[in-house]
Formats: C-alpha cells, sequence, structure tokens
C-alpha cells in the first residue's frame, strides 16, 4: 500500500492519543511469562513482533518462522536451546537470513547448547536441539546488539546455577539491558550489573502477579518529531507512561528540548507542546545508546533546516535494512546534502524539501513512520505503509486522529 500523506494545514497539532505497549518490553515479558507461567501481563504491545513471538512460544511445530521480527528470532534462540527435548528450526524473511547472528550461537553453545546453522554460517535459519545448559558463565563482545545479551538474561533465571555474563568492549545500547535487568527485578528475581559483569541467580519461581507494560517510547518519539515540526503552540497528551520508565528512549525529553518540545507528566499522561524558543545552530548527538532513535532525529533535523552530526550508529547497519543508507538514499530525494559512514551520519543545512515524493520503506516499519512527521512541511509518499504493523499498527489512524489527512495512492 502507498500512502499519501497531508499534514494539518494549520500546521498546529492537537489531541490525546493512547500508544501500543512497549514492543521491547512485551517482548521480555512474553519469555519471562513461558518460563514463569504465573506471570499475568496487561497492556501487551499489538505489533506484528509481539504476535509472532506470542504464535512461536505457543508452537508445537518443527518449523518456526517470525518474518522480520528480529527480537524474536535472538530472544526464541535462547529460549529454545535451553528447553530440554524441543527441536526446532527457527527461520525468518530473506532479510533475516542475511542478519548476523553467531555471537549469540557461540555463546549458547559455550553453555553447552546444539545451536547449528541450517543455511548460511553465521546466519539463521538455525537448527535448534533444546539441552540442559550446564555451564554458569560466559563471555561475549558488547558493542555489536545488546540483544544478544538481553536473550542470555531472560532464559539465566531458569538455568541451574543462574548465569555470569562478562562484556568485552563498550556496550552498545546499554539502556536495553538495563532495562531486561530492570524486569526481572521487578518480578523478585535477583539479578545485577558491576561493571562489565552482569549476574543472574537461579530462581525456581516468581509469585503470582500481574505485569503492566508501559507504552512504548519509540513510539512516542514520532510525535516528539512532529510537534518540532509543528508551530508555536502545538500541544499533544500521549497514555500511558512512567516518569521512572525502563525504557531507554525516554531519552527523547532531552534529545527533542533543544528543537524546541517541551515534555511534562500528568500522572500516567505524557504532554508535549511546542514552544517558541529559537533552535540551535547545530545538532551533535552520540546516540550508542539510544541508536533507533536516529531516524526520527535525522529526518526531523532535516524538516527544520538544521544541520546534524550523529555517531555510535554502527548497529543501524544490521537491523531490517542498512539504515543509514536508506536514511542517505531518502533525504537525498527529498534534497538533502547528507553523508554517512558505518557508525555515523552527517547533515548539512537545508534549504527546503522536495514536494510529491515518494518514500521508500526497505521493510522497514522505522523508515515509514520516521519520515511521517515531513507531511507537516511537505506533501509525500509512503511506500508499502502497512509496514508500520511491524511495531505500531495503528499509527496512520492516529495520525488521522491529531488532524493528518490520509490516501491511499495505488498499490506502489
Amino acid at each position: 500500500m502507498k500512502l499519501h500523506l497531508q499534514g494539518p494545514v494549520t500546521h498546529h497539532i492537537k489531541g490525546s492519543l493512547r500508544i501500543t505497549g512497549s514492543k521491547s518490553e512485551s517482548n521480555r515479558l512474553l519469555i519471562l511469562q513461558a518460563l514463569f507461567p504465573g506471570i499475568r501481563i496487561e497492556n501487551l504491545s499489538n505489533s506484528d513482533d509481539s504476535r509472532v513471538m506470542q504464535e512461536a512460544l505457543g508452537s508445537r511445530e518443527n518449523l518456526v518462522d517470525i518474518h522480520h521480527a528480529g527480537t524474536a528470532m535472538r530472544f526464541l534462540t535462547a529460549y529454545f536451546a535451553s528447553r530440554e527435548g524441543v527441536e526446532v528450526v527457527l527461520t525468518g524473511s530473506d532479510r533475516m537470513k542475511q542478519r548476523p547472528i553467531q555471537i549469540l550461537v557461540d555463546a549458547l553453545n559455550e553453555l553447552g547448547a546444539s545451536v547449528s546453522y541450517h543455511q548460511a554460517e553465521g546466519c539463521p535459519p538455525l537448527r535448534i536441539e533444546g539441552k540442559k545448559l550446564t555451564k554458569a558463565s560466559v563471555e561475549l563482545p558488547a558493542d555489536v546488539s545488546s540483544q544478544y545479551i538481553s536473550a542470555l538474561l531472560l532464559i539465566a533465571p531458569s538455568l541451574p546455577e543462574g548465569l555470569r555474563i562478562h562484556l568485552k568492549g563498550q556496550i552498545t545500547s546499554l539502556p536495553y539491558i538495563k532495562m531486561t535487568l530492570g524486569l526481572l527485578n521487578r518480578l523478585g528475581i535477583r539479578a545485577e550489573m558491576q561493571g562489565q559483569t552482569l549476574r543472574v541467580y537461579p530462581t525456581r519461581e516468581v509469585p503470582d502477579q500481574t505485569c503492566v507494560v508501559e507504552s512504548d517510547w519509540s513510539s512516542a518519539s514520532y510525535y516528539f518529531s512532529m510537534l518540532a515540526l509543528s508551530a508555536p503552540g502545538s500541544r499533544l497528551r500521549l497514555r500511558a507512561y512512567r516518569e521512572d520508565s525502563l525504557q531507554g528512549d525516554r531519552v527523547l525529553c532531552e534529545l527533542f528540548k533543544p528543537l524546541g518540545v517541551r515534555s511534562e507528566f500528568e500522572g500516567d499522561t505524557l504532554v508535549l507542546s511546542r514552544t517558541e524558543q529559537a533552535l540551535p545552530p547545530h545538532l551533535d548527538l552520540d546516540l550508542v545508546q539510544a541508536p533507533d532513535l536516529a531516524q526520527t532525529l535525522a529526518v526531523c533535523c532535516f524538516g527544520l533546516g538544521i544541520p546534524c552530526d550523529m555517531k555510535g550508529l554502527h548497529t543501524l547497519k544490521i537491523k531490517e535494512t542498512d539504515r543509514l543508507e536508506a536514511l542517505r538514499a531518502e533525504l537525498t530525494k527529498l534534497g538533502a546534502q547528507i553523508r554517512v559512514t558505518n557508525q555515523s551520519l552527517h547533515l548539512e543545512q537545508s534549504a527546503g524539501c522536495h514536494s510529491g515524493i515518494s518514500i521508500e520503506t526497505y521493510n522497514d516499519h522505522r523508515m515509514a513512520m520516521a519520515f511521517a512527521p515531513l507531511a507537516l512541511k511537505t506533501d509525500l509518499c509512503i511506500k508499502d505503509a502497512g509496514v508500520v504493523s511491524k511495531s505500531y499498527p495503528g499509527f496512520w489512524e492516529d495520525l488521522q486522529r491529531i488532524g493528518f489527512k490520509t490516501e491511499e495512492a495505488g498499490p506502489y
């Protein structure tokens, strides 16, 4: 589906929305629920990724296909590897079969697992024979994907002696590791981090309890961008969020402050408002701890005409697409002067946006949603707009609720 998108004519945004539950929290809790059935989950994400995770955990088939869901691939690899008697081939989309997973596979096999490659070395699909993992210590690099680390942390309490993880090198996306540790602690599982070492203690059972998933901060990022691109006086209320959030993307509140977006809490409601402050002449960001925000911020800076330099983006090369190259290609079409490396992005000041451009999404939900706020500056089309279902199925309907106009413009 190709979607033609227009922002509110007045460039003012008003409204109130309830955002779907965090995909990151939901997928972690689904694994923990499978290990400890007394856990009940409320406000579960309605994303494709969480639906695929639920289906995989409930499947009794020998072939499990998680499509584009990278988090599910990492978490389920560890889960199935630690379940005695399980035999499964874990596969996914063509892009998933190109995404590296060797670091996690090596770590699991070192712990006593039996995980092998069904096709290409180092990538899915994987042949997994579930075993009792008897070793209690493992070492792995920390500068590639935090999901490898979280995958091990999630199964750790079910292991006979728990698990000690020694991390080598600079830790990437530390807030996501802290989120996993935080969820374990909330459930009553003893888990801690000291320097480069993570420790999770064995846990036979956790108390029966209900976990309410906080709304997704990554999904909120697109509304921060819309507020930055809107007229002063715009105001938007987003539910349901927590000031003591475990999600690393809560850093949005600080990152968008220089771009004129003020954020305040009223109970579980996050209130965003567009101020009249002057914009900075340049933005210099290190996003090593929040790389998923890079697309949103790059597009927003382009729309505001602010040059920016971003670093700490090396993990974007192995996401749903090569997000750095995808940003370069699509922003260039809109008139940007942009350069990317393997770990950075450099955007020059722009004079304005070309009109009527069609944005390729590369099977990447974040490409579609990151570019959508530009409809406040110019008419544009989003190709394969349905890709947003990966994390935020109701995104286009929510945009309509706050004054955006959407119209199908043909299949492609």
